[in-house]
């Protein structure tokens, strides 16, 4: 039987109270699939400590390093802060970060001087952006710009938007990253977007412990079941699924540049 591809989880949350207790089953999923590295993101400083922990006890995991648009209670950050911590060898990133007008309301100017702050902090440490937008796909576009967030580059995470926003985002330098929403039946316009990232550009994640893809939809997801986020996407490019697991993979690793590669 030939090898299964490596394939890289680029963003999911392991440090999160579904994984207690679960991590050697989850490891071993990971090994069964295929999947033989993850990033695991940082969604408020608080918890930040478990996630690096992640990173440090496992030569396979690596470490973000920010705050969700969600987490409004966190309030501002100065960037020397992030900067600060992002300097440990397992961090290879900063975010998530972004905007999110789904849920918030009111005056959301918080959430742009936060996402900047993040910005300021990755081209101030060289360090790529993970970005999450919700409902604000125009704003997150014109800050990137006006921040000068191409400098260090990054991933348009979970991505749900037009191609219109696909395609400005690669003109800024970032990738573009699949979840297990391109397999789900009723995403005929994502599965369009899907087909036209330039391949130099393509991740994919699972959003773990959210988002599980088809056809485990509706249980709690994990690294492992990127394979099939993978097997989406290279079903939509009519491409061999060994030729999208090598280019995701290497993307991830151009990207990142992580330290202390392992398996």
């Amino acid at each position: 039987m030939a090898p299964i591809p490596g394939l890289v989880d680029s963003h999911c949350h392991l440090d999160f109270p579904d994984f207690e207790g679960k991590l050697s089953e989850v490891r071993e999923e990971m090994r069964a699939h295929g999947v033989t590295h993850a990033l695991c993101i940082s969604v408020n400083l608080d918890d930040f400590p478990k996630v690096r922990g992640l990173a440090e006890t496992y030569d396979n995991f690596f470490a973000s390093v920010g705050i969700h648009p969600d987490r409004e209670d966190e309030g501002g950050i100065d960037p020397a802060r992030i900067v600060d911590l992002a300097r440990h060898p397992r961090v290879v990133a900063i975010g998530e970060t972004g905007l999110d007008y789904y849920r918030a309301t009111g005056d959301l100017e918080w959430q742009r001087e936060r996402f900047r702050a993040h910005i300021r902090a990755a081209r101030a440490c060289g360090k790529p952006l993970v970005i999450h937008t919700r409902s604000a796909a125009e704003d997150t576009l014109r800050i990137m710009e006006e921040e000068r967030a191409g400098e260090v580059g990054g991933v348009m995470h979970c991505f749900t938007e037009t191609r219109e926003v696909a395609e400005s985002a690669v003109r800024l330098g970032f990738h573009i990253s699949f979840s297990g929403i391109v397999t789900f039946k009723n995403a005929a316009a994502l599965k369009e977007v899907a087909k036209v990232v330039p391949l130099d550009r393509l991740l994919v994640e699972t959003d773990s412990p959210y988002l599980a893809p088809m056809p485990h939809r509706g249980k709690t997801n994990q690294p492992a079941w990127v394979r099939h986020v993978a097997e989406e996407v290279a079903r939509l490019r009519d491409m061999p699924f060994e030729a999208v697991a090598a280019a995701t993979t290497e993307n991830f690793f151009r990207l990142f540049r992580p330290k202390g590669q392992g398996a």
